[in-house]
């Protein structure tokens, strides 16, 4: 995709959004009954599911803190997840850096000072690619922990931001990725502290500023409907006590909205 096909005369992406307008979300609470926490997460057309276990007795017995817990993250691909010929490993340069960011970006968040000597597993595998893998990763993995009743400060909401000529994009696919300079940013709606924040490329620092700034006001968005999709398996869960059944996954499904008609209110 060149840079003319990114926004048409009309104000239009190739998928029909506007500018600072996000793809829709669907999220889906506890699909993997056998992990402590659980979610699947897709933004657009890029998917990833998250499976936390824990805390628990840490495995290596060498690595346990006897302060905290620790916090151990593992991202795998699933072969049919991107058109790309090679399939990445577990120790792939690449899958690595990821793995690290995630883990950087949940460290300040997890109060691991709950639980001493014990470890925290988050297993994340992609399952479909079309750009913003890394933040839909994040925001499962924030659901993830909160279904394992793991405590967090916050809720931590990630979205992708670029900017073409003077106009910024949200929430980009892969092509608008490939072609844009861009970064990924996750925060903490409530303090809006920043936990995260990746670059790829050079950035012009007015052009950094601009961006940012979308992406914040996105993670408010972002905010709201992973609440809403919290409180829907929550209030099935009570449901399901109360009759002594058995609460089914949760899927809760949003449609993408734009940024500039946010209300904070």
């Amino acid at each position: 995709m060149s840079r003319v096909e990114i926004i048409n005369d009309g104000g239009y992406r190739a998928d029909g959004r506007k500018a600072k307008e996000l793809r829709s979300v669907t999220i889906e609470l506890s699909p993997h009954p056998t992990a402590d926490g659980s979610a699947t997460v897709s933004h657009g057309l890029t998917t990833v599911n998250v499976c936390v276990f824990g805390p628990r007795e840490a495995k290596n017995r060498s690595q346990t803190m006897h302060d905290k817990a620790l916090i151990n993250v593992e991202v795998s691909e699933a072969a049919f997840s991107s058109s790309e010929r090679r399939k990445r490993g577990r120790n792939d340069k690449r899958t690595l850096e990821f793995a690290a960011s995630i883990r950087a970006t949940f460290e300040p968040v997890v109060q691991v000072s709950l639980y001493p000597r014990s470890e925290i597993d988050i297993f994340v595998q992609v399952l479909q690619q079309d750009g913003g893998v890394l933040q839909t990763a994040i925001n499962a993995a924030t659901l993830a922990l909160i279904d394992a009743g793991i405590a967090l400060t916050d809720y931590v909401c990630a979205c992708t931001a670029a900017c073409i000529d003077t106009t910024g994009l949200l929430d980009l696919t892969n092509s608008e990725e490939s072609d844009l300079p861009n970064l990924t940013l996750a925060v903490l709606p409530r303090s809006k502290r920043v936990t995260l924040v990746t670059m790829e490329t050079r950035l012009h620092v007015e052009r950094f500023d601009q961006i940012f700034k979308l992406a914040l006001l996105a993670g408010d968005i972002l905010h709201e409907r992973m609440r809403a999709a919290v409180r829907e398996r929550t209030g099935k869960l009570v449901q399901s006590m109360t009759v002594g059944g058995v609460a089914p996954a949760a899927e809760n499904k949003e449609s993408g909205g734009d940024v500039e008609m946010y209300n904070p209110s």
